[in-house]
């Protein structure tokens, strides 16, 4: 490249960047890394399923010290990457200035405090949604085969981490963690959403479930499932408006449905059937499901020419 057009290039670029208010921000603040958010959920997996995904064994007489040092590391980049959030926010508009630091450092080791004393419920949490998925999938040979091999167990056990960051209103790092769950799994579980008790997503490759969704216990999703807004012309000013629907305890929703709208409730007890498209309620004890279309079944004539038996021309 010859170099006047090199250096307009660059002209150019450097342009872009003091125009658009996005690359505008204090000097010294960086994004959370998202290579040590990841590195994070690792090591919270490792902790939760100790011997599953870790390079060496795990032995039940060490398990205390193998807690404890795992925790700390846990805690020291957990706080590391909360402070960068909460800094990396601010410094896109004019707090940043009167910002004090050590408000943030104080911040930052509140929602790491709260986030590690809730692990251990967590932790149940999510060996509840593994038991769902071995009583509720008659392919599953042990719980250690649902824990080792199924992605929807590995999304859920994503969102459920993020959530708790979620709650606590900690920027970017609970879209970080679903993100990545997203990117391995096919899987879209918005941090934001609210979801119950013994939760189970049976393969799940191109699953949606949207920020505002609720969902109670004992629900079971399938492949393709959307959990969507009715609408989203009006953009920003939907923010913070129930947008998604509200799924009930103990329903089915098989591959492909799309249920839409804030206003929607699955009752309890329902059955959605495959391929169906909601944006109303249904009352409990549902059970819907789209007609079956007409099929043309043509049986091959012995000897007849193989080309000939599809051409479906009647």
């Amino acid at each position: 490249m010859e170099q006047n057009k090199f250096d307009k290039t660059v002209m150019d670029i450097a342009q872009n960047y003091s125009e658009n208010k996005v690359f505008l921000s204090a000097a010294d603040m960086r994004p959370p890394s998202r290579n040590n958010i990841i590195g994070l959920i690792k090591q919270l997996r490792n902790l939760f399923f100790p011997g599953y995904f870790a390079d060496r064994n795990f032995s039940i007489t060490n398990a205390q010290y193998f807690i404890g040092n795992l925790m700390h590391d846990i805690y020291t980049e957990l706080v590391k990457q909360v402070d960068f959030a909460i800094c990396y926010s601010k410094s896109r508009d004019t707090e940043c200035e009167k910002c004090p630091k050590s408000g943030n450092m104080a911040q930052a080791h509140r929602i790491a405090d709260e986030f590690m004393a809730k692990l251990p419920a967590l932790q149940q949490q999510i060996m509840n949604d593994v038991e769902a998925g071995f009583n509720g999938d008659p392919a599953a040979k042990s719980l250690q085969d649902v824990i080792i091999s199924y992605p929807g167990v590995f999304a859920v056990f994503v969102y459920r981490l993020a959530h708790e960051l979620c709650v606590e209103n900690v920027p970017y790092i609970p879209r970080i963690m679903t993100e990545y769950a997203h990117s391995l799994t096919g899987m879209d579980i918005n941090p934001g959403a609210v979801i119950g008790r013994n939760f189970f997503v049976d393969h799940g490759t191109g699953l949606v479930i949207g920020e505002t969704t609720e969902i109670g216990d004992n629900v079971k999703l399938y492949q393709g499932v959307t959990l969507g807004a009715l609408s989203t012309r009006k953009g920003q000013l939907l923010r913070d408006k129930k947008r998604h629907p509200t799924i009930e305890n103990d329903v089915t929703i098989y591959s492909g449905a799309t249920i839409l709208g804030g206003n929607t409730v699955i009752g309890a007890h329902s059955v959605i059937g495959g391929n169906t498209f909601l944006t109303s309620s249904v009352p409990p004890y549902s059970k819907v499901s789209i007609k079956a279309p007409d099929l043309t079944i043509r049986q091959e004539v012995p000897g007849a020419d193989p080309m000939e038996s599809w051409d479906w021309h009647i």
